[in-house]
């Protein structure tokens, strides 16, 4: 909804794109470095106060953003919005890897997934309808009604945690400080790196962010308990579902922005039309990642993940090769694209949060999610880099060929994971 209330909002503050790009920048940023920290939070402390408390301040914050005198406070409570979400989201995973058998979890990771890819498909139209009834507030007061519900139903639903009779190890406070520190310099460097007013500064910086990445990652790795888990990833199951998430990311998120782009170039396309043609996308993500959940649960996790990543380097392929490509076949890529990152999503978050003990659940889906968010980050790179200075095709082809290499990894991932269910 944001998305259409955007030139709205820069009319009102009388600001430019850039600066109120960060009502996006900031919000994916903040929800990637958060998600592992709060799962492990919520691992140690019980899933139920973290998202009791991320509900309430996701209501506060947009009753804040409704009412923001100027744009830095707005970005402020929309960066809000994103770290109360992302205390939200790996421990929703979590319960569900803790309370669904394991006969009947992939169907429920895919109706979740079925149910975010509807709530992505009609962000855009319902918030043109609110924002042309009430304005851009509105899209930040309409939030409250809902989570007054969700908090009603978490209240009553969401079980009260029992501790563990094992005494707890000490938490790893410096290494909840420093990864997120981490993420957040890494995506700032890459972001803006460019524009750094020296090549000296931007080498120093990097030096920096190197030294202080290997002094993290020896501390995790001689940390009882650590936050950022790295050994997680010798597990093959979660090893695979990771690169498989950040690469299948790549692809999908990349086609999604560089569609519009591509459009208009061709001329005569309007934004509303743009918006119907990567519906040919969500559309089949809805249907197909219920789809994908269920054939999880009856054939194991490899099976629907493997399809589906072949299926989505198969809608990429044509394109690499002409990305002049219309009528009829750019439709089809489109819709085997979404068709594809739908089947196979809920067999790769599955895969990731039963790979591990039901107690790190929580840390694993946050893990995977910020896999997700740099698979999604890379592509934007990827399309601002190609794309910078003119949108030819040559551009396009090169970066068709860029999210084509990473649906084919995403491919050989699917097929490193293990084939049954755990």
């Amino acid at each position: 909804m944001l998305a259409v209330a955007l030139p709205g909002i820069i009319s009102h503050f009388d600001s430019d794109i850039g600066t109120a790009g960060w009502l996006m920048t900031g919000y994916l940023l903040a929800l990637a470095v958060i998600q592992p920290v709060a799962g492990k939070l919520g691992d140690r402390y019980g899933r139920r106060p973290f998202m009791l408390g991320g509900l309430a301040v996701f209501g506060l914050v947009s009753l804040g953003a409704a009412l923001a005198p100027n744009l830095p406070f707005l970005i402020a409570m929309r960066t809000m919005q994103a770290v109360s979400g992302a205390i939200v989201f790996p421990n929703g995973a979590g319960l569900l890897r803790q309370l669904i058998p394991a006969d009947r979890r992939a169907r429920a990771f895919g109706t979740m997934g079925a149910i975010l890819s509807l709530a992505a498909a009609l962000g855009p139209p319902l918030g043109g309808l609110i924002v042309a009834i009430g304005g851009w507030r509105a899209i930040f007061l309409v939030n409250i009604p809902v989570v007054l519900a969700a908090l009603v139903l978490a209240w009553r639903e969401i079980p009260r945690h029992i501790p563990s009779e094992r005494p707890p190890l000490a938490f790893d406070l410096l290494g909840a400080l420093l990864f997120p520190l981490l993420l957040l310099g890494l995506a700032l460097l890459v972001i803006e790196g460019r524009h750094a007013p020296s090549s000296s500064l931007l080498l120093t910086l990097v030096v920096i962010l190197t030294g202080l990445g290997a002094a993290f990652m020896r501390r995790e790795l001689a940390h009882p308990d650590p936050v950022f888990q790295p050994r997680f990833f010798a597990n093959r199951g979660f090893a695979a579902a990771t690169i498989g998430v950040a690469a299948s990311n790549l692809g999908s998120y990349t086609v999604l922005l560089a569609v519009p782009i591509l459009l208009a170039r061709r001329g005569g396309w309007t934004s509303l039309e743009s918006g119907l043609v990567l519906a040919l996308i969500s559309a089949p993500m809805v249907v197909c990642a219920a789809l994908g959940g269920r054939l999880a649960d009856m054939w194991g996790r490899r099976p629907p993940v493997l399809l589906g990543s072949v299926m989505l380097a198969a809608s990429l392929a044509p394109l690499a090769i002409d990305p002049g490509l219309t009528g009829a076949a750019f439709y089809a890529c489109l819709l085997l694209s979404g068709a594809g990152l739908g089947l196979g999503q809920a067999g790769l978050q599955t895969s990731a949060v039963e790979s591990v003990a039901p107690e790190h659940a929580g840390v694993a889906a946050g893990l995977f999610s910020t896999c997700r968010y740099i698979g999604s980050f890379t592509g934007s790179i990827a399309l601002a880099r190609l794309l910078d200075g003119g949108v030819g095709l040559e551009g396009f082809q090169a970066l068709f060929i860029v999210t084509f290499a990473g649906t084919a990894l995403a491919v050989a991932a699917a097929s490193m994971l293990p084939p049954r269910r755990n």
